[in-house]
């Protein structure tokens, strides 16, 4: 699905152009000419980002960006301030103000697009934490997060020691908090028990093609550090190494030389972001870990899938995009636990939970909510992309047999009940519980025309 973008601009060609190259790269967008329009199109459309023109007709880019992080319905849009000027003191202020990004005119369409698509990653991941979140307190699971912050903390890994340290000395009066020199070893071994940095600054040799971009990959990809924040070095941060750093997981990207208040209000930034999403992380994660899991597979529980489901619905209509439901039975299930015993069931179980959710996409939402039968929602998706989800979790499911307790091996395999939320022929909205019922029907026929398939529901009455 296309994310929306708001391109703000007072000169009608440039908003054009703007257009052109996010629609060849498969994103809509919307327009205002004026900074107050902005602000209203941003409280009522909600896009996933804003390209934001310095120079407006009534009120500055800058003011724009205060008063979007000012309103707590904006306040987590993404920002990139677009001018012609390259003045310092007017980019101090754009990021002091809240900017995410502030880009030069001409603009560099390389870089322009992979800077979006990172800015995109990272906004799909806050809203589906902030959605998760706001689902445990609808529940009344939500707690308020205690205790005290640690000082922000940033690991530094240059080409040499010699270069770490002149970028200490010169951050060090800015940044404010904890500063370790790191070499790629160090920032990559395991750290079990040890507090990770909330942003790393690596340092590209230029005398290496590549070089940084194998370490931003690793970083990103190791279980402890893949939610800091990650920034490249470079001597020339329009290239197509800048671009593919981006697209690999870098967060941000610096230009040597560094300035100094520049790069420590960048960083700072990192980490409030950061911040936020692992206060999140902590909520959704304390407040579901007991009260709304499932205790044999981990996987949600009835509870709080109906209520995640409602949420999930209420979200499509306000965007006017479609959800899909997916009901899913064991096949005779009855018979594995007579045959084997109830130990085997339980392993069948586990092993089928653990396979539906290898085979999702992280934003997806699987439930055990019932004996042997599990939901499913896939949020803003197709029909053809639901049925093709549903087909590939019963082959996984079928592929390879379970293993159970005692060594001996069974197959099983799934039914499943496919139906499209937002889909009644007059337009006019369905209750979740509704398009739940209608895979549930669904479900009932794949299992009376055989087993192992997915029957799919007709569209709502």
């Amino acid at each position: 699905m296309a994310e929306k973008i708001l391109i703000v601009d007072d000169m009608s060609v440039n908003r054009i152009m703007l257009k052109v190259k996010l629609k060849e790269a498969c994103h809509d967008s919307i327009q205002a000419a004026d900074g107050m329009t902005a602000l209203q199109l941003a409280r009522d459309q909600q896009p996933k980002l804003i390209l934001l023109d310095m120079m407006l007709p009534d009120i500055s880019g800058i003011e724009v960006c205060r008063r979007l992080r000012a309103d707590p319905a904006t306040s987590h849009i993404p920002v990139v301030i677009i001018t012609a000027s390259a003045d310092r003191a007017r980019r101090l202020e754009a990021l002091r103000a809240g900017a995410d990004e502030f880009l030069t005119k001409p603009l560099n369409e390389m870089i322009l697009l992979a800077r979006i698509r990172s800015l995109l990653r990272a906004c799909e991941t806050e809203d589906e934490l902030r959605l998760r979140a706001a689902t445990c307190g609808d529940m009344g699971f939500a707690e308020t997060v205690g205790g005290f912050d640690l000082p922000d903390h940033l690991g530094l890994i240059a080409q040499d020691a010699a270069t770490a340290l002149s970028w200490r000395a010169m951050l060090a009066p800015h940044f404010g908090g904890r500063i370790d020199i790191l070499t790629p070893t160090t920032a990559l071994a395991e750290a079990d028990g040890q507090r990770v940095p909330d942003v790393y600054v690596v340092g590209a040799d230029p005398s290496a093609a590549g070089s940084g971009l194998r370490l931003v990959s690793d970083l990103r990809s190791r279980v402890q550090s893949r939610h800091s924040a990650i920034c490249l070095v470079l001597s020339d941060a329009a290239g197509e190494a800048a671009a593919m750093a981006l697209d690999l997981g870098a967060t941000d990207l610096l230009t040597l030389p560094l300035d100094p208040e520049e790069t420590a209000l960048r960083l700072k930034l990192h980490v409030a972001r950061k911040r936020r999403a692992d206060q999140l992380r902590r909520q959704v994660r304390d407040g579901l870990r007991l009260a709304v899991a499932d205790p044999l597979t981990g996987l949600y529980n009835r509870r709080y899938a109906l209520a995640h489901l409602e949420r999930i619905a209420q979200r499509a209509r306000e965007l006017g995009r479609r959800y899909a439901v997916m009901v899913l039975d064991l096949d005779r299930f009855k018979v594995i636990n007579d045959s084997f015993g109830h130990a085997a069931g339980d392993r069948v179980l586990e092993t089928v939970a653990h396979r539906l959710r290898d085979n999702l996409r992280p934003s997806d939402l699987v439930a055990r909510i019932g004996g042997e039968e599990f939901l499913v929602a896939l949020p803003d998706t197709t029909l053809g992309t639901a049925r093709m989800a549903a087909e590939r979790l019963c082959r996984a499911i079928e592929v390879d047999p379970v293993v159970l307790p005692d060594g001996r091996e069974v197959r099983v395999t799934i039914s499943v009940g496919l139906a499209l939320g937002n889909d009644r022929p007059d337009g006019g909205p369905e209750a979740a519980r509704s398009v739940v019922e209608r895979a549930d029907v669904a479900l009932f026929a794949a299992k009376t025309e055989g087993r192992n398939q997915v029957t799919i529901s007709a569209s709502a009455a």
